[in-house]
């Protein structure tokens, strides 16, 4: 079971990635390419081209976890953009993973304390 905590920092790589890559080549993708720490601790996310892919790269203290999941029918809901990465919430990856689009949703406001 994957767990997705409110407390980490999730960024979605927005150009597609060669799911062949492994732990060391996503790794580098996320050193290189995104310009980002890949053992800062943060969650990130790379689809593939067709959108039938997707895996989760996070470092958890003394090693790096992997998450990959393959559709077999449909696609993520994913458009990609014109920057390197974007941050998301949990909420949106959650939304991604079953299936959902986010994109032409809106939050409500909430009362948050501080």
């Amino acid at each position: 079971m994957l767990g997705l905590s409110s407390n980490l920092r999730y960024f979605l790589c927005c150009s597609p990635t060669d799911m062949r890559n492994g732990f060391d080549g996503l790794a580098g993708i996320v050193r290189n390419y995104l310009k980002k720490d890949p053992i800062s601790g943060d969650m990130f996310i790379f689809i593939n081209r067709t959108r039938t892919h997707i895996k989760l790269l996070y470092w958890d203290g003394d090693g790096f976890a992997l998450f990959y999941k393959r559709l077999e029918r449909g696609r993520y809901a994913f458009t990609p953009g014109h920057a390197l990465s974007r941050q998301m919430k949990r909420e949106e990856l959650l939304m991604l993973l079953e299936g959902l689009s986010f994109d032409k949703m809106s939050k409500k406001k909430r009362y948050k304390i501080g």
